[in-house]
């Protein structure tokens, strides 16, 4: 990694030292700068806007994988990034999309801000506009838009015409912005839906998708619903993917297993699948996603370590696994993978685990009690706002879960490691510390 700070890095530290609040969700203020950057949300490529709790990254990396493996030039938005602001941005270009430069990010960045003339805005708003002005400006057949928060007031939010919407499965997150109910935080995500284009509509809780139909039908807008109009599920290692909707060719796949690791990525791909074989001049044909499924990546979702320093300081650990799910739901999940992983080849699974003080870690812990063996909380390094280990080790023991706090990352891996039967080792809570996992893997 590069050893100075990045150009367009420097402009969003004073961006966000100018305008603190990161996140204020509505739609006046973007609104306005795209007016005064001349709209250029009107001259993008047609969009897929995707919404949902979890599964979005993925579901996103899917269909990028998948029309790039049929030629297609792809722009892709997502956020948080991991490493650096420059991966929120993919362009496309002749060999596959690739990470804003820094030139580029830091030109828009620039005009953005002198479009804005000082006038209070988040730094999620002004990055969007940015990302909006340069995906506007270089050719693609589609843009990959993924939202940064709930819905309906997010800053995404302003494409009137999208060639599809996905939404992804709606769990507990956010609630200080979103709401403390499913249908309500169902209705934030279904705030994305316009008149008359398609919704992708992953597996849902009963409430949440009856919240996500209602909004659907109101606005004429056609629904393809996970488990009515299609399926993608595995059989004997290799994903089935069937279009319910009986009108269709090529309505049962047997494809190869996603390069995604986990079982809820079959969900995800049959989503990816779905949104792109309803958009006709998108339709990828078999090859395409047999291929996009094999080289779909995500990091930091249920991935496998194999580097220093991580494998240094956890030595004599059977496996090591990064995760930056970080709600109940994504907990959930994850806890489900470890099960599995548990029945087919038995070792005391240790989890390593930083939150930020935000979160509901109470909820997320409860899923691995009587799973995991042992957990040590750690900070996360450079975040104000992570829970003190300490604080973090006594919520994960009213959770259920054996835990005691460590100094940092590198003593808790040599702790976990010292188990008498080697154990797998999850480092767990947050997409941060994650980032900062990965971080440290680049810098070795």
């Amino acid at each position: 990694g590069s050893v100075t700070m990045d150009f367009s890095h420097a402009i969003i530290e004073r961006l966000l030292h100018l305008h603190p609040k990161e996140i204020d969700l509505s739609l006046g203020r973007i609104e306005r700068l795209l007016a005064a950057l001349g709209h250029p949300e009107k001259r993008l490529p047609p969009v897929i806007h995707v919404a949902g709790t979890n599964g979005k990254g993925s579901t996103l990396a899917f269909m990028r994988a998948i029309l790039e493996a049929d030629g297609r030039l792809v722009h892709a938005y997502t956020s948080p990034h991991l490493i650096s602001y420059h991966e929120r941005f993919r362009l496309a270009g002749p060999n596959g999309s690739a990470f804003a430069s820094d030139d580029r990010l830091a030109d828009a960045l620039e005009r953005c801000e002198r479009a804005n003339e000082g006038v209070p805005i988040t730094v999620f708003e002004i990055t969007t506009a940015a990302g909006l002005l340069m995906f506007s400006e270089v050719p693609a057949d589609v843009l990959l838009l993924e939202v940064g928060l709930g819905g309906r007031v997010d800053a995404t939010n302003v494409i009137d015409k999208p060639a599809a919407t996905i939404i992804t499965p709606v769990s507990f997150d956010h609630m200080q912005f979103l709401g403390d109910t499913i249908p309500l935080i169902a209705a934030e995500k279904a705030g994305i839906i316009k008149p008359g284009v398609p919704v992708i509509v992953s597996a849902q809780t009963p409430e949440a998708l009856e919240t996500i139909e209602a909004r659907a039908d109101a606005l004429d807008a056609p629904t393809l619903i996970s488990g009515r109009d299609w399926q993608a599920y595995e059989e004997r290692g290799r994903l089935v993917y069937q279009d319910l909707t009986g009108d269709s060719t090529g309505g049962l796949m047997d494809l190869p297993a996603p390069k995604l690791l986990g079982r809820y990525q079959y969900e995800n791909a049959g989503a990816a699948i779905t949104a792109l074989r309803s958009i006709s001049d998108l339709l990828p044909g078999q090859d395409a996603i047999e291929r996009g499924l094999k080289a779909a990546e995500w990091p930091a979702r249920f991935q496998k370590l194999s580097q220093a320093p991580i494998t240094t300081w956890a030595e004599g650990a059977r496996e090591i696994w990064l995760d930056g799910s970080h709600n109940p739901g994504g907990a959930t999940v994850l806890a489900h993978e470890f099960a599995e992983l548990e029945d087919k080849a038995p070792a005391p699974l240790h989890l390593v685990c930083g939150m930020l003080s935000n979160k509901d870690a109470g909820a997320f812990l409860a899923q691995f009690a009587g799973l995991a063996a042992k957990l040590y909380a750690v900070p996360i390094p450079g975040e104000t706002n992570s829970f003190e280990a300490e604080d973090l080790a006594s919520v994960a023991r009213e959770a259920g879960l054996n835990a005691e706090p460590a100094h940092d990352l590198e003593s808790a891996l040599r702790e976990a490691a010292k188990a008498p039967s080697p154990p797998r080792i999850l480092i767990c809570g947050s997409l941060y510390l994650a980032g900062h996992v990965l971080r440290l893997i680049r810098d070795a």
